[in-house]
This record gives structure tokens, C-alpha cells and sequence, in this order.
């Protein structure tokens, strides 16, 4: 015999109650059926009896809507010929809940004994309705079966009184039988109820007393899930799980099963599946004592507990005095306070423990009654309390003998900026918990979903501020790139914010790649940088990244706030690590403790690797001697260009049509631009330097300088004939003309330099690059770096390596 268990959302409407009946009738071995109420009924049963223990006059109306809706659905499922019959049995029902909540108005009181009465209806009603559309099926009431004690609200069942009672009657039957969950009844027959979500456990009551083949609890998931899907969109259903796993998923705030309704099957080894009215289709969950192998990751899945205080008493009172503890938790049992997490210190010198916010005050008020001497008198304890947190729980049985739980569970928290304030671990390491602020909750599961590849891909929320060249070729190439991330690197990218001098626009669920520039066009607010951080950081995400690809100084400000939020910079604007050393170093810094990352592989050379190279130099132990190094794409580009028909004035114009040179090219001729990158390497080789040390022989007057960039290209224009009366020296000379960066010694030095055809740098064309580094490994022949080094779109991508190296961190 099978048990089949239906939720109140399973049978919310006559559809929905057509698709349980499909279901029923498809099984093709007798079953027992439990059925919860409607959906909604119990709490405005709950409601209306407060409101009628207050002499409040809505209940009625309130119980009119109630019943109005029962009948309703008993036109709507059952045939004519039959309905007349049913809608009697509801109102002779109906009539006897009028009677009690009659009772319950007169004389101002709601016990907890009338409440369960009142509370059980909705089962009662639910499941004669069911059985009057299944064929072929028998109706029962379940309190004639389920014994319990007198503890109203949540009462403890008979265990072998039940069985006894369910065996001897329902033993054998070959028909379908219907009957009603979460109801029934003491010694004296007075109506019980199970605790909220106690169908679930009056149909595991029914499976252990029948020795079901298996337990089908039909609700409006997939099964249990690896998060809640509320709060991690990528979460997924967990195709099995043993009793334990169950047992501590559900503890810990899944609310896919009842809690106890593991224990009665567990005893039984008697298997649960839970499935999906809605998806019948589906696999489900299978919960049973057997592990399932298939699955990669060491846990099975995360859980949690929205709303939780926390609870520590404190103190030298407590060290190395005996029975503190069985103190503490005696007082919190005399008050029925339920205990969802518990930590000691190793010291003995606290005792911290969490529960839920209702019963905050009730604990405290226990624990200052039973420790008052100790409290008032000794000044030996005190109480303290934290309020709006919540608990994470990684579960899964493959954690016992894994080493590095722990520590990928606190790394993925860590990183991310979330500060666990307590922990908890079995010896049994079938669970970890953390409590965490309650506002950090949907990151933390969403990070450590991740972070143990629960999730099928990560992912990464951008935020790009400039939409010049760089930017947009950069977010050409995310496009392009998308689903080659998705399907082979199983890397989703979310562009969230996207801003440039005029116009910012962010959205959370994300900026469509392929529209974002007419979106920032038409639907953006005006752009002020400042204000897009807050946004960014307000929003809170994981693994959040801030892409700059300006020459913005006030953007390059922002980095240190932008990583003390933990949130990874990439960057090709060289202002911020050519700025003053303190800052360049405060960054590092900021980035090494906060655990993100803060990359700017582009900001020398573009998409050559010269900051990583210098780096793993270092790093190995080498030391950078001597770097000779033309760094410059625009200034090599121009010089490339010069000739009779190409003049340095338009050579200096090209550059900048075609994205090589800065949008204001004298940064580049005035050696600005050099200067900067020279900083940067030689700060990376581990050398301080500033501004000031570095030595500038400028090639062009000061006055070209001056003024706006109408007026310098008027002025360059004067330059052109004497140029071009060099260049054609140089020719004959077979020379050329490279605009060198040097750094010998720590001291660094910036100039237009005549070069023959011997030099390594003679044939460099285009926009490229060269850099040579003379170490002390590398003295006789320095290591030589050479390619493009300029233009969008290299640029881009380097920006795009250096991304895709903080998600493979």
C-alpha cells in the first residue's frame, strides 16, 4: 500500500483539486490519502477565533466567506445529482464551528482546547469533499485512529495505541481511503492537532502503521531543494537524501516536510519521495537510508532560519562551575522555549544559543530568574542579546572525514564581506551552522551555493563604468563571448550597471548586453559616479565586480571604497596605481584583507602580459635591474606614421580617430601617459617612486600645451616642416625615433630617443609595444615583451582577461 500526502496548495482550487484527483486515479495500487485543508483556511480559521475571543463581530462574516467558499467548491467538482448531499454535510459542519466560536464570543476566551477544534475543520471539511469526487473510496476521521495526549497545539501521539487502532481497521482494505491530516484526539475523544504542517505527520503515522511500500508527500516544489529557490534562483531539486540529511534540512527552515514526520518512516525504513502536484512529471526527492553517490559536491544542501536572536550568557561565573549548563537549559524547558542552535566556548566562560525572536524575551526573563544571585549580587554573569539574525546550514553526510568544509564554507562568506557571528558543528559532521545578519542572508546562500558548485554555473554582476571605445568594445566582447561562458565555462555574466559622464543606469535583475546602450540612452538617470557606487554597494551582491574603463581621476578615487565593500576592481585607468605610492599601496592593501581582487594588467601595454610577468619575477625571487621600454602605442604609432604625405599634426589626428591616443592626446605627447606606466612597473618591481622622481624631456614646446584642443592642433601644425626636415635625417642615417620610458637604479626617465637599425625596438611597428627587463636571471639578455599595445579593442580584451582572472581566484 502506498500513503499520499496533499498540501493546502496542492488542493487551493477546484482545478488544482482535479489534478490531485488525476493523480489519485492514476495510482494502480490501493492508497491511503491524507489531505490538508484548503489553502489560507487555517489561518482565517485561526484569525476569525481571535477575533471572536475579542468580541469582534468580523469573525462571522469571515466564517461566512469560509463556508461560502467550501460550498463553492463543492458545485464546482461534484456532479448535481450528488452535490445536495455534500453541501448538507458542510453546513451540518459548519453549523457546529458557528457554535463553538458562539461560545468562544460570549465568554472572552480562546483555549487551546477550542482552537484545536476549531483549527481541525479545515482538514475536515477538505477531505469530505475529496472523497465525494474520488470513485471507489472510503471516507475516515482521523482522530478515531490517532491517539494523542492533551497537549493542545502540538500534542504528542500513542505511538502503540495508534498502530494497534490503524492496523486492526485499515489492514488489508483494498479500496482508496480518505482522511483528513493534522487532526486527532485524546483519551476522552477531544480534538487535537499535530502542530502546523501536521499532515505531513498524520500521513507518515498512517505509512509506519500499514508498513507502506513508500510515503508520497505531493506538495507545489520539485522536491527538496538545494536552497530556497526565493532566495537562490539557481537552486535545484535534490534527487535524494537519507533520513538524516532530511531530518537537518528541515530543522534548519526547509519547509518541503514537516520535522516529524521523519521519525515514524525513519523507524519504519519505509522511503518518503516528495513531489510536485503541479510537475507530476518530475523525478522528486527520494528520502531514504540509503546515500546517493551521484552527487559531486560533499553537501547536499543549504538551508536556513530567516528571523533568529541570539542568546549568550556570560561570565566568569560559569568557569569550571558544574551544572551551568543544566541550569540554563532547565530553565528555557520550564518555559517551553525551543533551542534552534547551540555553541559553547571552550573556555566555559559563554554559553550562546538562538531561538526564535518570539521567544527572546521569555529566555531572557528565564535565565535572569534562575541566575539572578549570580546576575544582581555577584556581578559574576550578564545576558547578552542580538536581534535581526539569521542561521545557514550546510548538510550533507559525504562532509564526515572531507577535510577543507570549513573552510570553503568561510572563504565563500569571507570574500564576499558577510561576518559570521557564531558557528556550530556536530562530531557527527553531518551539518555546519553559521549565524549571520539577517540583511547579508540571500548573498551568504547564494555564495556558498556557489562556492561548493551546488550551483550548475557562477556567477558574476558587473558593473562598467565608460562607454567610451574601451567600454563598448569591451561590452561587445562579453556579448559575443556570453554563451561560449555559459556552455563551456560554465560562467554566467550579469551586467547590472553600466555608466558614462551623462547618463547611469542600474538594474538587478540585469542590462541586456546586446540593448544596453539604448536602454542606458533611454531609460538612464543622470551620470554621477558617486552616487552609482552607493547604488552598487547598496545592492549587495556576490561576486561583484567594477569594471573602470575611463581616465576618470574621481573614479580612480573611489577605488579604496569600492573594495572596502568587497567588491573586485578591474581597471585600465592608470591614475589610481601612478598616483601617490600610499595610495597604490593602501589598495593592495585593502584588496589582500578583504579577499577580493584589484586587477590592472591594461593599464601598461594593454593586452600584454608586463604586470603579471614583473610580478612572477618577483614573486619567484628575481629582481628587476633595468627596464627599457617603449610604452606607448600612440607616441610609436605616430612616429610610425610620419612621412611626406602624413605630417605630425595628422599623424597625432589618426591616433586619435582610431582610439590609440587618450581622448585628449597631449596626456600622451606631453609624456603624461609614459610617465604613469613607468610609475606603475617600477612600483610593481618594488621600487617607491612618485611623480616628482620621474624625469620628462619633452619633445614639443610647453606653449603647445596650453589652451584647448582646438588651439594644440593649431600649434603642432607649426611644427610640422621641421618634423619632417628630421625624419627625413634620420632616414638617411637609417635611424629612428622611439619615445623611450627607462627605470635603472629606481630612477626613472622619460624621452624621444634616437635608435639604429641594432636596437630591438627598430622594427616596431604599428601601435606596438616592447618592453625589456634586465634581472638578475635575466642580465646578458634581457627578457624581452613585445606586441600590440594599444587600441580598443586589445585593450578590452586585457580588461576581459583580467575579469576572467577574479572568477577563476
Amino acid at each position: 500500500m502506498k500513503v499520499l500526502k496533499f498540501g493546502g496548495t496542492s488542493v487551493g482550487s477546484p482545478e488544482r483539486i482535479r489534478g490531485v484527483k488525476k493523480i489519485i486515479e492514476s495510482q494502480s495500487s490501493p492508497c491511503l490519502i491524507v489531505v490538508s485543508a484548503f489553502q489560507g483556511i487555517t489561518d482565517e480559521l485561526k484569525h476569525l477565533s481571535e477575533l471572536a475571543s475579542d468580541r469582534d463581530d468580523m469573525y462571522e462574516s469571515i466564517l461566512d466567506k469560509i463556508i461560502t467558499r467550501h460550498i463553492e467548491y463543492a458545485k464546482q467538482l461534484i456532479a448535481k445529482n450528488r452535490q445536495d448531499s455534500l453541501i448538507e454535510d458542510i453546513k451540518n459542519i459548519s453549523d457546529e464551528l458557528r457554535e463553538t466560536l458562539n461560545g468562544i464570543y460570549l465568554i472572552r476566551e480562546l483555549s487551546k482546547h477550542s482552537l484545536d477544534q476549531i483549527l481541525g475543520t479545515g482538514e475536515i471539511l477538505s477531505s469530505l469533499i475529496i472523497s465525494y469526487l474520488i470513485d471507489d473510496c472510503k471516507l475516515i476521521d482521523s482522530r478515531n485512529f490517532i491517539k494523542t495526549d492533551s497537549n493542545f497545539g502540538f500534542a504528542a501521539v500513542d505511538f502503540d495505541k495508534t498502530y494497534g487502532l490503524i492496523a486492526k481497521s485499515l489492514s488489508g482494505l483494498k479500496m482508496r481511503i480518505i482522511a483528513p491530516g493534522f487532526i486527532a484526539s485524546n483519551i476522552r475523544g477531544e480534538t487535537t492537532t499535530l502542530g502546523r504542517g501536521g499532515s505531513d505527520y498524520s500521513a507518515a503515522i498512517f505509512a509506519a502503521a500499514l508498513d507502506a511500500e513508500v510515503l508520497e508527500i505531493w506538495t507545489d516544489v520539485d522536491g527538496f531543494m538545494t536552497a530556497d529557490p526565493k532566495k537562490v534562483e539557481r537552486a535545484y531539486a535534490i534527487e535524494s537524501l537519507t533520513y538524516s540529511e532530511a531530518i537537518e534540512l528541515s530543522h534548519f527552515g526547509a519547509r518541503v516536510i514537516y520535522t516529524p514526520t521523519l521519525r515514524p518512516v525513519y523507524k519504519k525504513n519505509i522511503p518518503i519521495i516528495v513531489l510536485n502536484t503541479f510537475n507530476p512529471l518530475s523525478k522528486g526527492t527520494i528520502i531514504s537510508n540509503k546515500p546517493n553517490g551521484n552527487n559531486k559536491s560533499p553537501i547536499k544542501g543549504i538551508s536556513s532560519i530567516d528571523h533568529i536572536d541570539l542568546i549568550t550568557l556570560q561570565g566568569t561565573g560559569m568557569v569550571g562551575v558544574t551544572g551551568t549548563s543544566m541550569r540554563l537549559f532547565g530553565a528555557l524547558a520550564r518555559k517551553n522555549i525551543n533551542i534552534v542552535l547551540i555553541t559553547q566556548a571552550s573556555s566555559e566562560y559563554s554559553i550562546t544559543f538562538a531561538v526564535s525572536p518570539s521567544d527572546s524575551a521569555p529566555a531572557t526573563d528565564a535565565l535572569n530568574d534562575e541566575f539572578k544571585i549570580e546576575i544582581d549580587h555577584n556581578k559574576e554573569l550578564k545576558i547578552l542579546v542580538e536581534k535581526n539574525l539569521s542561521i545557514i546550514a550546510i548538510v550533507g553526510e559525504r562532509m564526515k572525514n572531507t577535510p577543507g568544509i570549513s573552510a570553503t564554507l568561510f572563504k565563500s562568506l569571507g570574500r564576499n564581506g558577510i561576518n559570521v557571528i557564531a558557528t556550530a558543528q556536530g562530531s557527527s559532521e553531518l551539518n555546519i551552522s553559521v549565524v549571520i545578519k539577517n540583511d547579508s542572508l540571500k548573498k551568504a546562500l547564494n555564495v556558498i551555493h556557489d562556492g561548493f558548485f551546488l550551483s550548475r554555473f557562477k556567477e558574476m554582476y558587473l558593473f562598467i563604468a565608460g562607454t567610451g571605445l574601451v567600454g563598448t568594445s569591451l561590452l561587445k566582447q562579453l556579448q559575443k563571448q556570453y554563451s561560449t561562458l555559459i556552455s563551456e565555462h560554465n560562467l554566467k555574466i550579469n551586467l547590472i550597471g553600466v555608466a558614462n559622464s551623462r547618463k547611469m543606469i542600474m538594474d538587478k535583475k540585469g542590462i541586456p548586453l546586446e540593448s544596453y546602450k539604448e536602454i542606458l540612452k533611454t531609460s538612464g538617470e543622470k551620470g554621477d559616479i558617486a552616487v552609482f557606487i552607493q547604488q552598487m554597494t547598496k545592492l549587495n551582491l556576490r561576486n561583484s565586480v567594477f569594471i573602470d574603463c575611463t581616465a576618470d581621476e574621481d573614479v580612480a578615487l573611489l577605488y579604496g571604497e569600492i573594495l572596502s565593500r568587497y567588491v573586485s576592481v578591474v581597471t585600465a585607468n592608470k591614475i589610481a596605481c601612478s598616483s601617490k605610492q600610499s595610495y597604490y599601496l593602501q589598495l593592495k592593501s585593502i584588496a589582500n584583507e578583504r579577499g577580493v581582487r584589484f586587477m590592472y594588467e591594461t593599464t601598461v601595454g594593454a593586452g600584454l602580459p608586463i604586470i603579471k610577468t614583473i610580478n612572477d619575477l618577483v614573486l619567484s625571487g628575481d629582481k628587476i635591474l633595468k627596464i627599457e621600454a617603449v610604452l606607448s602605442g600612440t607616441m610609436n604609432f605616430i612616429f610610425n606614421e610620419l612621412s611626406p604625405e602624413v605630417p605630425l599634426s595628422s599623424a597625432i589626428r589618426k591616433a586619435r580617430e582610431i582610439g590609440y591616443s587618450e581622448p585628449d592626446p597631449r596626456v600622451d605627447l606631453s609624456g603624461t601617459d609614459v610617465v604613469r606606466k613607468i610609475m606603475i612597473l617600477a612600483r610593481e618591481a618594488g621600487y617607491s617612486i612618485e611623480k616628482e622622481d620621474v624625469i620628462i624631456n619633452k619633445f614639443l614646446p610647453d606653449e603647445c600645451f596650453e589652451g584647448d584642443l582646438n588651439a594644440f592642433f593649431e600649434k603642432v601644425k607649426e611644427y610640422d616642416v621641421e618634423f619632417e626636415q628630421k625624419r627625413k635625417e634620420l632616414t638617411k642615417r637609417n635611424q629612428k625615433w622611439r619615445f623611450f620610458a627607462t627605470l635603472e637604479l629606481g630612477k626613472a626617465k622619460v624621452e624621444l630617443l634616437t635608435i639604429g637599425s641594432d636596437h630591438p625596438s627598430y622594427n616596431l611597428e604599428g601601435s606596438n609595444n616592447i618592453i625589456l627587463l634586465t634581472t638578475n636571471r635575466y642580465n646578458e639578455l634581457p627578457m624581452v615583451i613585445k606586441g600590440y599595445g594599444a587600441g580598443a579593442e586589445v585593450t578590452a580584451a586585457g580588461v576581459f582577461a583580467d575579469l576572467m582572472r577574479v572568477v577563476n581566484v
